[in-house]
């Protein structure tokens, strides 16, 4: 097929976010007399590029992988905290059929059902929400013989913080009348990534043995005699909690089932290859071939485990529909940002698209980037300006990675500087893909430059922001066609009206292309394209 706009242009400008006029705004402060003009005459309203509006945590700022993730896919993509937590909410997190499977043989065999992972709420590898939400699971299903292995944190929550998080997991053990803790652990054991395969044997035999040097009674004096000791969370040495005959409170034997409720997979991958693997050979271990082993995400490809929460295959990239439909792309950004207009916005697809070419611009070989604010803008849009005289793409996917790694070093000037560099950038492409026929959308993938001083300490603030992000279409008909009317230019009195994920079927409609069933998003210039 043939487009009649084209070229059809998605450009990201990476760390730019809205928000209201300051002093430390490098958006606001900047002079930028071409965007403002776009934003004056060309339909333009803000989108949500934080927090769960684009699957983080509640709260959490957004970044340039799941910025362009949801973006590219049209999906709101949910990571897996918060796609963990609305399971849990919405009930379905007790439809899995691996859980359900695991309950029965325990409760058939008479066996054990053993919970491992990271005891806290830092939310990085784990969250004692989904720790509850299992032992909820166990009493709804009446399953008597439940085991907890609990590895202390110190990192993500405060060093001295496990006895807290023990003590409320305790309690509510007690208030349900299911499950007991059987080891405990320092995360810097049991959660080892660097390869020290003997604090992975020490945390094996320690849950599958019951074996350590520390055995305790009670867990929570455990812990506060390891503090006394000056010996934290973190560090906390293997323990066996033993019952009153002196014995391991719980072993594991082939016929249990455990599930492995860290969803991170980095920390999460050493232990649970010693649990599954047949052919491990980093220590000699126990290996226990009918052990149901459960994990709650993947944490390695091929790993003989059952995973509840599977990753998120994205079905219908914008890439792929283009590709699909005999069209030709092309994708160009500097190296910092390569990766997010390739790999990230494709749906996490390496390999090219058919018709899909990409340009790599180096980035500049600086210490730091506010040695130079524009950074390799000005290379990126004389390739864009040359790829549009050619002809020969049907769509172009650009990133211009300067607000975000300029306004990373924190120096507010600098990156006043790298948003003028960009406005004038922006002019050109817009101007000659407009001339050319075509049309263009600008979009933010997160927040960044916009706030280079934390208002509550002001101390100097390189973070990203959960502030939404601009969205501007131009095309030669639109003009005129503004979406909203904004007070004097200024974009943050508007109210956030879409998601990133409304931007690709916003596209497709634009070029009638098909919007693929599974997309979440909107269109979001209905009655205009």
């Amino acid at each position: 097929m043939s487009l009649k706009n084209k070229p059809i242009v998605l450009i990201i400008l990476d760390g730019f976010g809205i928000t209201s006029p300051s002093s430390s705004n490098a958006i606001s402060s900047a002079k930028m007399p071409y965007f403002d003009k776009m934003v004056k005459y060309s339909p333009t309203m803000l989108l949500e590029a934080a927090s769960l509006n684009v699957g983080l945590p509640q709260g959490e700022v957004g970044n340039s992988e799941v910025g362009h993730m949801n973006i590219g896919s049209g999906v709101l993509i949910y990571q897996s905290l918060p796609r963990i937590d609305k399971a849990v909410e919405d009930g379905t997190f007790k439809n899995n059929a691996y859980f359900l499977e695991a309950l029965e043989k325990t409760k058939k065999n008479n066996s054990k059902f053993h919970i491992m992972g990271l005891l806290g709420n830092g939310g990085v590898h784990s969250h004692t929400r989904h720790l509850k939400a299992i032992l909820d699971f166990c009493k709804e299903k009446d399953i008597k013989n439940v085991f907890l292995h609990l590895f202390l944190d110190g990192r993500d929550a405060d060093k001295d913080s496990g006895k807290i998080f023990a003590s409320e997991i305790i309690k509510y053990c007690n208030e349900l009348k299911v499950g007991k803790i059987a080891t405990l652990c320092g995360r810097k054991i049991a959660m080892d990534r660097n390869k020290d395969w003997k604090k992975i044997e020490a945390a094996y035999n320690l849950i599958v043995k019951g074996s350590a040097e520390k055995l305790h009674k009670d867990p929570l004096r455990a812990i506060e005699e390891s503090y006394k000791e000056q010996i934290f969370d973190e560090e906390f040495r293997p323990t066996v909690i033993i019952g009153k005959d002196n014995q391991p409170v719980a072993t594991v034997s082939p016929e249990d089932a455990m599930v492995f409720f860290n969803f991170r997979a980095d920390r999460a991958r050493q232990i649970t290859q010693a649990f599954v693997l047949p052919d491990f050979k980093k220590f000699d271990r126990q290996f226990l071939g009918g052990l149901d082993f459960i994990t709650m995400t993947e944490y390695e490809k091929g790993l003989p485990v059952k995973i509840i929460f599977p990753p998120i295959i994205v079905k219908n990239p914008l890439a792929k529909i283009i590709s699909a439909n005999g069209l030709r792309q092309l994708h160009i950004a500097e190296t910092e940002k390569y990766a997010h207009v390739t790999f990230f916005i494709n749906g996490l697809v390496e390999e090219k698209f058919a018709g899909e070419d990409r340009i790599l611009v180096p980035s500049p070989a600086v210490s730091s980037y506010d040695q130079t604010p524009a950074m390799s803008s000005v290379e990126v849009t004389d390739d864009v300006i040359k790829a549009i005289k050619e002809g020969k793409h049907d769509f172009i996917f650009i990133n211009y990675a300067n607000p975000d790694m300029v306004g990373h070093t924190g120096n507010l000037e600098a990156s006043i500087k790298a948003v003028e560099f960009l406005d004038k950038c922006l002019a050109r492409v817009v101007n000659t893909t407009v001339n050319y026929g075509g049309a263009v959308f600008i979009v933010g993938d997160h927040g960044n430059a916009e706030e280079l001083v934390k208002v509550n300490t002001g101390k100097i603030d390189k973070e990203h922001s959960i502030y939404p992000v601009p969205f501007v279409a131009v095309r030669k008909d639109w003009i005129g066609k503004s979406m909203q009317e904004i007070n004097n230019g200024d974009l943050s009195l508007l109210a956030p009206t879409g998601l990133l994920s409304d931007v690709t079927p916003t596209i497709l409609k634009t070029a009638g292309l098909p919007i693929a069933p599974e997309m979440t998003g909107t269109n979001l210039l209905e009655g205009i394209n």
